[in-house]
């Protein structure tokens, strides 16, 4: 099926909170790794808010609160590289054991590639954890580029990897659409110069994704078109 003229050529994503509902299972190994460590656990609301800028800045945040300490004293740690390492051991286990794509995600990334989009995945998350949470839900097929937290040099909202999928499907900017469901998508697609359509119901750290003044807020994914 050939594309309309109006349609992007290409289609980037965020993963956590666009494509997947990931953070059940981040808060399960956030709390594995404080209580390995004897420390008190946080709440699913609060992971919820500290995503977006990958696992580790997560992990910093959720060890400052349990502790009670700032971010800057966690980073400055001696025992924070420990730390991280059972954290990536607990995370392993539990990536993609209780995420799941949200409603018509499937369907719809379906109906973009027979109408011959392609379609890419822009994230902050380790591809280690990217490939295990796309692989669990059969989505990696529909993605001709994965970038991921540490694909490069930097991230989002760095337009590195947006500017990287434009390249690798010989796409202009404006034959491109973003994605995502944070103020960090937004800035991303801005800084790419690329247009961005953004999700209400994932995470943004606490605040309205409306507030970032996306190019067009959707209810749901099979909006796109």
């Amino acid at each position: 099926m050939s594309q309309s003229a109006n349609a992007p050529r290409l289609v980037m994503f965020d993963l956590d909170g666009t494509l997947v509902e990931t953070a059940p299972e981040i808060c399960d190994a956030v709390n594995d790794t404080l209580r390995h460590f004897a420390l008190a656990p946080v709440a699913q609301q609060q992971v919820n808010d500290w995503i977006g800028h990958g696992t580790h800045s997560l992990l910093v945040q959720a060890l400052a609160s349990s502790q009670g300490i700032t971010e800057a004293a966690v980073r400055a740690s001696a025992t924070l590289a420990e730390l991280a390492a059972v954290f990536k051991t607990h995370y392993a286990l539990r990536c993609g054991t209780r995420s799941q794509p949200y409603p018509d995600v499937l369907d719809t990334l379906e109906r973009l590639r027979l109408r011959g989009a392609h379609l890419a995945v822009v994230t902050n998350k380790e591809s280690a954890y990217t490939q295990t949470v796309l692989d669990a839900h059969a989505l990696t097929p529909y993605f001709g580029a994965i970038v991921c937290g540490d694909t490069f040099a930097t991230k989002k909202p760095s337009p590195e990897g947006v500017l990287a999928c434009l390249a690798q499907f010989g796409a202009a900017a404006s034959q491109a659409l973003f994605v995502g469901d944070s103020s960090i998508d937004v800035a991303t697609a801005r800084n790419a110069d690329v247009a961005v359509w953004a999700l209400p119901y994932g995470y943004n750290m606490g605040q309205p994704i409306a507030v970032s003044a996306p190019d067009r807020l959707i209810a749901t994914i099979a909006e796109i078109d």
